[in-house]
Parts: C-alpha cells; sequence; structure tokens
C-alpha cells in the first residue's frame, strides 16, 4: 500500500495506545500554541500554531537527533531570512537562484532520508518567511523574532507533550527507503524546480493572502515524485475542504462569539483531536488528515481575530487553495515526464 493513499482507503486501520497519545500531542499542543500567541498578542499566529503540529504530527518520537534537526531549521531559518532578504529582495532574480540554491539543498536532504524532517520543516518555514517577508509592509525582523519565538515555544510545548502522554510502548524504527542516485537526482530537480516556481508565482502575481496555497504547493511536493504527489494532492484537497467545512461549523455554532477565546479555543482543539486521529489512521504521514490540521492552524492561527471571522478567509483559502494544488500537479506531471527522457535522472521502481 502506498504511503500517501486518499483517507477513505486508509480508515480501516485502528488506532493503538500509542496513537491515540500522539492524537492528545498534537490536539493539545497545537491548542497551547494558539491559546499562548492570542494571550500574548503575538503577530503571526500561524507560525505558533503550525510549528508545533509539524514537530509533533511529522515525528512521534522526541529525541537528540530530531531535536539538532529542529534546531538547525530554525537557525537557517533565521538566518537566511534576515541576511537574503536584505540582499536581496528588491532584485528579483539573484534571489530567484538563491531560493532554488537552497530548496535542492534541503530536497537533496529529503530524498536522502536521515534528515527529513530538517529539510522539510525548513523548506516549509523558508516558504512561508519569504512570502510575509517580500510585502514592502512587513517588518522582516518582526518576521525572524517571532518565528524564534515559536520555535522556543514549540520546544517547549513539545517537551510538556510527551511529558503528559508518553508512549505506550516502545516503537519499532523506521527503516529508510535504499533509492537508486538516478532517483534521488529525479527527487531533487523535480522538487527544485516546481518550488521555486511556486516562489515565483505567489510573488509575481501578489498573493499575499494565500499562505494555506502557498504551504499546499509544498506538502505536496513532500513524497518528491509524481507517484506520490497525485494521491497527495488529492489528500491535500480533501483535507483542505475538511478543514474547511469543520472551520465554518465552528464558525456557524460560535455566531457572534467568535472573538469569545475559551470557545474558539476549544473549537481549535476538538478539530485538532479529530483531524489528529486521522492523520494517525493514514500511518502519520502527510495526508488528508495532516492537510486538515495545518488549515485549521493557519484559518484560527493566522486569520481568526476579535474583529474578523473565518468565513471570507474560509472560502477563500478553499478556492485558492485547490487551484494551486491543480496548478503544482500539473508542473509535477511535467517534470516528471521531462527528467525520465534521461537515464541519468530516470525514476527507477524501488522494491
Amino acid at each position: 500500500m502506498s504511503r500517501f493513499e486518499p483517507i477513505l482507503l486508509v480508515k480501516k486501520r485502528s488506532l493503538n495506545s500509542n496513537d491515540v497519545r500522539q492524537c492528545l500531542r498534537i490536539s493539545f499542543g497545537g491548542m497551547l500554541g494558539f491559546l499562548l500567541c492570542k494571550l500574548m498578542g503575538w503577530n503571526y499566529g500561524a507560525f505558533f500554531t503550525v510549528t508545533p503540529l509539524l514537530l509533533l504530527g511529522l515525528v512521534p518520537q522526541l529525541n537528540a537527533h530530531i531535536i539538532r534537526q529542529f534546531v538547525a531549521n530554525v537557525a537557517l531559518v533565521s538566518l537566511a531570512v534576515l541576511v537574503l532578504q536584505g540582499l536581496f529582495g528588491d532584485k528579483p532574480l539573484p534571489m530567484i537562484m538563491v531560493v532554488m540554491g537552497l530548496f535542492a539543498w534541503l530536497f537533496r536532504e529529503m530524498a536522502r532520508g536521515p534528515h527529513f524532517l530538517f529539510g522539510a520543516m525548513t523548506v516549509v518555514n523558508l516558504s512561508m518567511q519569504f512570502h510575509f517577508a517580500s510585502y514592502p509592509s512587513a517588518n522582516v525582523g518582526d518576521i525572524v523574532v517571532s518565528n524564534l519565538v515559536a520555535s522556543v515555544l514549540t520546544l517547549f510545548i513539545a517537551f510538556l507533550m510527551h511529558t503528559l502522554f508518553p508512549d505506550v510502548e516502545t516503537r519499532p524504527a523506521r527503516q529508510p527507503a535504499i533509492k537508486p542516485l538516478s532517483n534521488q537526482r529525479h527527487e531533487v530537480l523535480l522538487a527544485t524546480t516546481v518550488a521555486t516556481l511556486s516562489f515565483v508565482a505567489f510573488q509575481v502575481l501578489n498573493l499575499q493572502g494565500s499562505l494555506s496555497a502557498l504551504v499546499a504547493t509544498i506538502l505536496v511536493l513532500f513524497p518528491l515524485n509524481w507517484k506520490g504527489a497525485g494521491p497527495a494532492g488529492w489528500n491535500r484537497a480533501i483535507g483542505t475542504l475538511v478543514g474547511c467545512s469543520f472551520g465554518l461549523v465552528v464558525q456557524l455554532v460560535l455566531v457572534n462569539h467568535f472573538d469569545v477565546l475559551p470557545f474558539v479555543t476549544f473549537g481549535l482543539w476538538l478539530s485538532l483531536m479529530l483531524f489528529a486521529r486521522y492523520h494517525m489512521l493514514e500511518g502519520g504521514v502527510p495526508g488528508a488528515g495532516f492537510s486538515a490540521l495545518t488549515t485549521m492552524a493557519i484559518l484560527f492561527g493566522q486569520y481568526l481575530s476579535p474583529k474578523q471571522d473565518l468565513f471570507f478567509s474560509d472560502l477563500y483559502r478553499f478556492t485558492s487553495l485547490s487551484v494551486a494544488v491543480m496548478v503544482t500537479l500539473i508542473a509535477i506531471y511535467l517534470m516528471h515526464h521531462l527528467l525520465n527522457c534521461f537515464r541519468s535522472t530516470r525514476l527507477e521502481p524501488v522494491a
């Protein structure tokens, strides 16, 4: 069975005790990040809500290797945004070339396997921060500081969640797949090209309010090949539809009380718990459940405020994301066939 299959095909899997504990870590961790952000009045709420979900949802354990990757991700993203935005922010061509080089390195780390988390979190965070920092009204220092605070808070939340909801049983180690060099070249070139095209498109089209769509174009690339990207794109669209629909349900239940923080926080926790369960039913890989988790995190963390409800943001998120995923899949399909024309970059079947 493929790692990235539509959600309807993986519901047969039952949850074990460790899965339930991870659901609790994800839901309470995301809720705590959101709550602290709103109580403190910090900007860029997506950082505080999405980052805990990435760390708690993508990896089931917390160890020294995971922490090193997380800290390296934070340091690289902060340095890259401060330096590159300052040097090349007003020079499109050099900026595109540098971003492409960074993406190539990060996807290479993902293709190799041992540092997949570092590559995955860094490419998502870089995309988000370059997106925010590229607009004239943005304060780059505020963006970097917000990310640093969110990252330190995420580590605290992760340690707290693993202390309160530890695994019941020892988890078996995941064996990384052994890939031919041609496959690694194929995956790195495909993902780098499509991610760079996404970066350029969002800059040229001035899509300032389409953070969910931008993140979707990156998450669809996580399988690193066309075979996995097709189901991943489908799962992303389904998860976003479910997440947006649930967001509207929460909005309708709250009616005019969307400015009451305890009500909103409970609505977020309930949705995160529900989608964390689906995430674990899919085996804990980025599928429809994880898509719904990140959708709710962005909707509540970035766009909900006492003066703005979710209704318009919810509808716009799903529309823009659907178009973004469709265009991204077309680009992946074309790159897949182009790279398969050459022996050195041909994608070979892996046992």
